[in-house]
């Protein structure tokens, strides 16, 4: 594939260099051919003009004979150019050599002279074994054609020496071209230099090596792309310790309450089963640590399916004040139990929302679980709900220790359990971030160090029926 993409690289450059120097070569032999063929016909028609005019002034009144007698006696002896005086009908009366022939000459410029009109010749294939240039202009005895003066030259040097410029500008063709080979070549290795670098780097991270970095050579695409990678390297691998950190965490979760379970199951066993006490004592604990265990085996199912894309809704229209005063009732005993006090302040007004009631109420529930184990001796949490708009607000505010600013950040991310000591899997927020989310709502987390957290939770108020609040 590199291979492939350095060769097609090379021969776009050079089928492009091909195509642009064949149209100029096409283009400057075209006006080579025509600057010198061009050049030569008007020389030769001024020549045959200037001739035809004064033999037509100062000939006057003599015969067309008579006329070619003195045309041949009086050329100059450095005229190169084949001379000949026709009779009206194309044929040869005689030429520059003092030959005289019943030739008929039939080609473009004779009939065009034949029409009173100056005409011209050229003959792109050799006529009787060459290429000529003619001229015919017509010589007139007042106002008719009484013969025709023609002046005609070989082509075969001009086109020798067109042929001549043509090779030179091939060879000059090709050089450019071998050029313009070599350096795309060189232009290929730098574009796909640095695309073998990244694609090792890529190679590299699949391998789980996230250390590796890539090195930006230019301030262009591909630096761009180096940079894009190197970012991705960094977030791989802080995805990666987040996962083995999770992994850490959630086997100590299961191992403590394994352990205590464990324990208790051989006190039993050993132990006296009459000491009713010791017995409800050790079942208490194992009943207590078996709900952890299940409640560490729901997130991980809940979050497997969120990151599947499996978890489904079971929506209904119902009045969320019935939620929070039921957990306010629910934690309220916890609160007692814990020394900490419980407030609640719900609205008279309907809090209508269209959503699935025990995944709510699983979000509140973590919400309210996390205030409880965060908050010291004597301190508070406090529920507030509020209509804001077109949204239902819920708050859960508390006065314990607070988050770090760095961890604030990150609290909600898959994995992340912050610098708390308290136990947990580090899934709960991300699960109730993700919940309402696909309830169309927003989560968000408020938070200073040894005052307090407030998170709130907004959902869309359903503008339709109100519900039954007594369901």
């Amino acid at each position: 594939m590199k291979k492939g993409i350095k060769v097609r690289l090379v021969s776009y450059i050079t089928i492009v260099l091909l195509l642009i120097v064949l149209l100029l070569e096409g283009i400057f032999i075209f006006g080579i051919h025509s600057y010198y063929l061009g050049t030569a016909m008007d020389t030769l028609t001024s020549r045959a003009s200037t001739s035809a005019t004064f033999f037509n002034k100062y000939l006057e009144g003599y015969s067309i004979n008579e006329r070619a007698r003195y045309i041949l006696e009086n050329l100059s002896r450095e005229e190169s150019s084949k001379v000949e005086v026709l009779d009206p009908s194309g044929a040869v009366i005689i030429n520059s050599f003092g030959f005289a022939s019943r030739e008929v000459i039939e080609t473009p410029d004779v009939v065009s002279a034949q029409d009173n009109h100056i005409g011209t010749f050229r003959s792109i294939t050799p006529v009787q074994g060459e290429r000529i240039l003619a001229v015919s202009v017509p010589l007139r005895e007042y106002d008719t054609t009484i013969g025709i003066l023609r002046f005609s030259v070989s082509a075969e040097p001009l086109y020798e020496v067109i042929l001549k410029i043509a090779i030179n500008a091939a060879w000059v063709g090709l050089g450019v071209i071998a050029f313009g080979f070599v350096l795309s070549l060189l232009i290929a290795k730098r574009i796909v230099g640095p695309i073998q670098q990244l694609t090792e780097i890529a190679k590299k991270m699949a391998t789980g090596d996230f250390n590796v970095r890539a090195q930006k050579r230019y301030d262009d695409e591909i630096g761009t792309l180096a940079v894009t990678l190197n970012y991705m390297s960094e977030e791989l691998g802080k995805s990666e310790k987040m996962k083995y950190d999770f992994i850490s965490s959630v086997t100590h979760e299961l191992r403590t309450p394994l352990t205590s379970i464990k324990g208790w199951g051989e006190t039993l066993l050993v132990g006296d089963l009459s000491d009713k006490e010791e017995t409800l004592q050790g079942l208490e604990v194992m009943t207590g640590e078996t709900d952890r265990l299940i409640g560490l085996v729901e997130d991980l199912l809940d979050f497997s399916k969120i990151q599947a894309g499996e978890m489904q809704l079971e929506p209904l229209i119902y009045d969320l004040r019935r939620l929070l005063q039921d957990l306010h009732l629910q934690f309220r005993y916890r609160g007692q139990t814990k020394q900490i006090h419980l407030y609640a302040e719900i609205p008279e007004q309907p809090l209508s929302v269209y959503g699935d009631f025990n995944r709510l109420k699983q979000v509140f529930v973590n919400l309210l679980d996390n205030a409880f184990k965060f908050t010291p001796v004597q301190g508070f949490v406090r529920i507030t709900a509020s209509l804001n708009g077109g949204q239902v607000a819920v708050t859960v505010a508390d006065n314990g220790e607070g988050i770090q600013p760095e961890d604030l950040a990150k609290l909600g991310t898959k994995f992340y359990k912050g610098k708390s000591r308290q136990s947990g899997s580090g899934l709960g927020l991300a699960i109730c971030k993700e919940i309402i989310e696909l309830h169309g709502g927003r989560l968000s987390i408020r938070s200073e160090p040894m005052k307090g957290t407030v998170v709130t939770v907004e959902l869309p108020l359903h503008q339709g029926p109100q519900p039954d609040s007594s369901s």
